[in-house]
C-alpha cells in the first residue's frame, strides 16, 4: 500500500503543478472573466496540501502498518479528486451545480485527517 500511495502522491503533485501553471497562463483571462480565479487557486492549493498529507501518510505506513493509515490514504485520494476536481470542472464549465459536489470531497478530506489522527494515536 505504501508504494501505491507514494505513486499517487507523485502523480497528484505533478498534476497539481501542471494544472496550476495551466490556470495561471492559458486560463488566466477566462478565469478572470468568469470571476473564478480564486476558486481555481483554492482547488490547486487544496490539491497540493493534501498531496503532501498523502505523502506523509505513505511514509507513516513504512513505519507502522495500520489500516487507519490506509483509510486515510484512500480518503485523501478521493477527497482530492472530488474536492479539487469539482472545483476545476466548476471553473471550466461555469456550471454552478458543481459547487454542490465540492463538500463531499471536503468531507473525505476531513475523514482522512481523522483517520490519520487515529492511526498515529494507536500506532506511534
Amino acid at each position: 500500500m505504501q508504494k501505491i500511495f507514494l505513486l499517487w502522491s507523485a502523480a497528484l503533485g505533478a498534476l497539481g503543478v501542471m494544472i496550476g501553471a495551466f490556470g495561471a497562463h492559458a486560463l488566466s483571462a477566462m478565469l478572470e472573466q468568469t470571476g473564478r480565479t480564486a476558486t481555481f487557486e483554492t482547488a490547486v492549493k487544496y490539491q497540493m496540501y493534501h498531496t503532501l498529507a498523502l505523502l506523509a501518510t505513505a511514509l507513516l505506513l513504512g513505519r507502522a502498518e495500520s489500516r487507519w493509515f490506509e483509510y486515510a490514504g484512500w480518503a485523501y485520494i478521493a477527497g482530492i479528486i472530488i474536492f479539487s476536481g469539482s472545483l476545476y470542472i466548476l471553473c471550466l464549465s461555469n456550471v454552478g451545480k458543481w459547487g454542490a459536489v465540492t463538500p463531499i470531497g471536503g468531507l473525505a478530506l476531513i475523514a482522512a485527517w481523522v483517520c490519520l489522527f487515529i492511526g498515529v494515536f494507536k500506532n506511534l
